[in-house]
């Protein structure tokens, strides 16, 4: 699926995608680790879950500087982030979990990209889309490769 997240020119409703994007992430990371046996691929994904933890809470206090709304939950993209994750269980095991996450991580990934090439993007905040493009990358990056070994 193609994101548009990160693209808005106002500031305040793009904070408040990307809140919704986190908290979908989230959902998506607590039922990967409710299905994964390996109790190594649990601890690298719940490492992961608490950077999404982590970009919300520094989405959070980004929204209070530009006045953006702040959801306290996702939104329908949930049912389809955490959806493929039952789906996947039911077809095969860990790898295809993490296969399947790692298909959500390519949405967030360019989400941040987006936001880190946005003008509309104050250059005192390009450094929480950095890092959060950076961690994304990372978690893709560790899913693809232990998917294949799985």
């Amino acid at each position: 699926m193609v994101t548009t997240i990160g693209t808005s020119s106002d500031m305040a409703k793009m904070v408040e995608n990307f809140i919704l994007l986190e908290h979908d992430a989230i959902a998506a990371y607590e039922t990967t680790i409710e299905r994964l046996e390996s109790a190594a691929h649990k601890a690298k994904v719940e490492e992961f879950r608490q950077d999404h933890l982590r970009h919300l809470q520094d989405l959070t206090a980004l929204a209070g500087r530009v006045g953006a709304n702040v959801p306290g939950e996702g939104d329908m993209k949930e049912l389809l982030t955490t959806g493929k994750i039952k789906l996947a269980d039911m077809v095969g095991g860990d790898g295809a979990i993490l296969k399947a996450m790692a298909t959500n991580e390519i949405d967030t990934i360019s989400a941040y990209e987006h936001a880190v090439d946005n003008a509309a993007v104050p250059a005192t905040e390009k450094e929480l889309f950095q890092r959060g493009l950076a961690d994304e990358r990372k978690h893709k990056d560790w899913m693809d490769q232990a998917a294949q070994t799985a």
